[in-house]
């Protein structure tokens, strides 16, 4: 399975903050045969961090390299697929990890359910 992890999901894995990752996707997470994480994740919690939202103190951005994660771009073609979506969810973080799951035939791991409105293929997290 090819996983690219929602920011929740990066954190609670990563254990910048205390775990609520549930045990079936911890498991799926450790055997996949590879691990995403997009750049919009990255700026969502770096903005978050910036606006006091979120505190990380133990977030370190080499992490998801070493633990063999590979950091996705955006792409021209991500950001017009994300624009073109139906508005059933409006946070432009979340429509452009559909996007980009859409696009790259991934599986999104997420808390959030109300993406599956897409026809993306979830993991629960």
């Amino acid at each position: 399975m090819r996983l690219l992890l929602d920011s929740h999901v990066l954190l609670w894995w990563s254990d910048a903050v205390p775990s609520r990752l549930s045990d079936e996707a911890r498991k799926e997470i450790g055997r996949a045969a590879s691990i995403f994480v997009s750049v919009a994740t990255i700026w969502e919690l770096e903005i978050k961090v910036r606006a006091g939202k979120l505190e990380l103190t133990n977030l370190d951005w080499e992490l998801p390299a070493q633990r063999g994660v590979t950091i996705l771009a955006i792409e021209r073609d991500d950001a017009l697929a994300a624009a073109r979506l139906p508005l059933l969810h409006r946070d432009p973080f979340d429509r452009m990890l559909v996007a980009q799951a859409i696009r790259r035939d991934l599986t999104l791991v997420t808390a959030d359910q109300s993406l599956a409105g897409y026809g993306v293929a979830l993991l629960p997290a």
